[in-house]
Parts: structure tokens; C-alpha cells; sequence
């Protein structure tokens, strides 16, 4: 039976010998030395090199095979050593080797074709895109300040709101829909900002009596940081913010988009 291989699919007679042993589906601890030699020679006989170099590796690696399946016929006799108990092993040893440095190389040369095919480029930025900087430095505005502060703030303020209600008369009575004009605290804020100059945020939410009084004057605060109207500072963690009002003028809501 011919086996339809060419000899330039291989790179020598490991590799050969590995394509036959995947081929076949056999272990390669437990390979079938009559089988496998058999097709080697197969394939062997109908080479046509011309390179006596690559030729004798392959006639070099057939004598092996014909050695091992030699000694594999005859009988094992009582003083055989343990080394000389497989014929097989010095072979299976250098298919291990052989295919561990194999998948090493064609990983290596995936990655080169993978490099081949990216393109690398200084930066090239215009003039009036490295020179432009902000009106408003937000980094500088906010500080140290962060969201996750803005909210533990809010929460402490929401809770002491809470606290000043009383569990037991804040039941009696009738149920009010709670008026709120937004225009006017954002308006309201502005003016504290412009009397005090500077304050602290927590002494501007205490002037609030509702949940909902505290919620519209904390987006006022933040839609004010968003405007560069106010500067805020925090010396410590979980110390109250220190607001700096920077304007000079009220705007309305809608000149604020808000």
C-alpha cells in the first residue's frame, strides 16, 4: 500500500515519523515498530532526491527502525538488562523532544507572521491640538474630591434629616404633596455663594428641612462645580468640603442648561 506523501512536507525523518504515527492513531509510548517501519521503507522507496545528505538522514532513521523491530523479534532472555527491555524508548524519547521543540516553532512563527501584519506610527499631533488647553482646569476645581466622598456626604446629611423626625407624630397628620422650586434654590445658592464667599457644604444643606430641599441643592452644587463657578476642597478624608464661590453674578437655571 503507497502512502500519497511528498517529501518536501517534512523536514526529516522525526518529522516523517510523526506525520505516521498521527496518521495512524497510534500512542506514541506504545508504537507498532513492524507497522510504522514498514511504511517508512514504503515511503522511503519512492523518494526521489538527488541531496545525499538529506538522503542518508533518512536512510539512517530506516536502519534504526529495522534494528529496533529486529530486536523487538526476538526472544527477551533472563539476562536481559532494564535499559535493553523496550528497544523503543532512546526513540520515543527523541519524538518527544523533537515535537516539544516542533509546537515551540510553529508557535514562534505564528507570532512572527502576527507581528508582520502590524504597523507602528510616531504620533503625529497637529499644533492647535497640542496647544489648546481647557478654560476650566476641572482637576484643580475638584481636588482630592471624589464621587465616592460627594456621596458618603450626601448620605450623612440625608440621614440626619431623618433623624430630626419623630418616628411617632410624624405618622399623624395628612399626607402633603411637597412643593419644591427648583429655580429659586438654584437662584438661592448662588446668593449663600455670593454672602459668604466661602462655606462649607455641609452648612449649606443644613438650611434644607426636606429630603427633597437636600437632594435639588446637592445637584445644584455639582451643576455649579460643572459651570466653573465654585472651587471645592478636602483637607481630609471624610472632613466636610470646603466650597469657594468664584463668581460674581446669579445665573437661572436655563442659562446653566440645568
Amino acid at each position: 500500500m503507497s502512502i500519497p506523501v511528498k517529501l518536501q512536507a517534512f523536514e526529516g525523518p522525526l518529522d516523517l515519523l510523526l506525520y505516521l504515527i498521527d496518521k495512524n492513531k497510534i500512542n506514541i509510548y506504545d508504537i507498532p515498530i513492524a507497522e510504522i517501519t514498514d511504511q517508512y521503507l514504503e515511503y522511503i522507496n519512492n523518494m526521489e532526491i538527488k541531496d545525499m545528505d538529506v538522503m542518508s538522514e533518512f536512510l539512517v532513521m530506516a536502519a534504526t527502525l529495522i534494528n529496533i523491530k529486529s530486536r523487538m523479534l526476538l526472544p527477551s532472555t533472563d539476562n536481559e538488562s532494564e535499559e535493553d527491555i523496550d528497544p523503543r524508548q532512546e526513540l520515543v524519547d527523541k519524538l518527544l523532544e523533537y515535537k516539544m521543540f516542533k509546537y515551540v516553532s510553529d508557535k514562534l512563527r505564528d507570532k512572527q507572521e502576527d507581528a508582520s501584519r502590524v504597523l507602528f506610527k510616531n504620533p503625529t499631533i497637529p499644533d492647535e491640538i497640542a496647544d489648546y488647553k481647557e478654560e476650566i482646569d476641572v482637576n484643580e476645581l475638584i481636588g482630592d474630591l471624589t464621587l465616592s466622598k460627594l456621596h458618603e456626604i450626601f448620605n450623612s446629611i440625608i440621614k440626619k434629616q431623618s433623624n430630626k423626625i419623630d418616628p411617632i407624630r410624624s405618622k399623624f397628620g395628612k399626607i402633603e404633596k411637597e412643593e419644591i422650586n427648583l429655580g429659586e434654590i438654584f437662584i438661592h445658592i448662588q446668593e449663600y455663594g455670593i454672602r459668604h464667599k466661602v462655606f462649607y457644604f455641609r452648612n449649606l444643606l443644613d438650611e434644607q428641612t426636606t429630603k427633597m430641599g437636600v437632594i435639588v441643592t446637592f445637584l445644584g452644587i455639582l451643576e455649579l462645580i460643572k459651570q466653573g463657578r465654585v472651587k471645592i476642597e478636602q483637607e481630609y478624608m471624610f472632613d466636610d468640603i470646603k466650597i469657594t464661590y468664584l463668581a460674581s453674578n446669579i445665573i437661572k437655571m436655563e442659562e446653566a442648561g440645568f
